[in-house]
């Protein structure tokens, strides 16, 4: 089962494609969910997230700049696709019925 974060990270790669490394993850689950997580809890996520299979990992060249470092990219693995697809279906067993729930009508 994935935590949150967990399942945003997901998404976020999904999203961003091959090239993904912790900053930008961070700046796509806050721009559309509205979340703003620290890069610590990123990172947290994405190593989880690998030793559960669920992603893999590389290491870019170093940056052309003076000092210049290694980049931490991420993807997705086909399980990690799987765990949220399962995670989604659960959801929606669960939302199945209380569309039109009093406790869910606006204002």
């Amino acid at each position: 089962m994935l935590n949150d974060t967990e399942r945003l990270v997901l998404l976020a790669l999904l999203r961003l494609g091959e090239d993904a490394y912790a900053m930008p993850i961070r700046e796509e689950i806050e721009n559309r969910s509205g979340r703003s997580l620290s890069v610590t809890a990123v990172y947290a996520a994405l190593e989880r997230l690998e030793r559960h299979g669920y992603v893999e990992t590389w290491l870019s060249d170093p940056r052309a700049e003076r000092g210049g470092r290694a980049r931490k990219h991420y993807r997705i693995r086909p399980s990690g696709a799987e765990a949220l697809r399962r995670e989604r279906d659960a959801e929606d067993r669960m939302w199945e019925g209380l569309e039109t729930h009093p406790a869910l009508k606006g204002p």
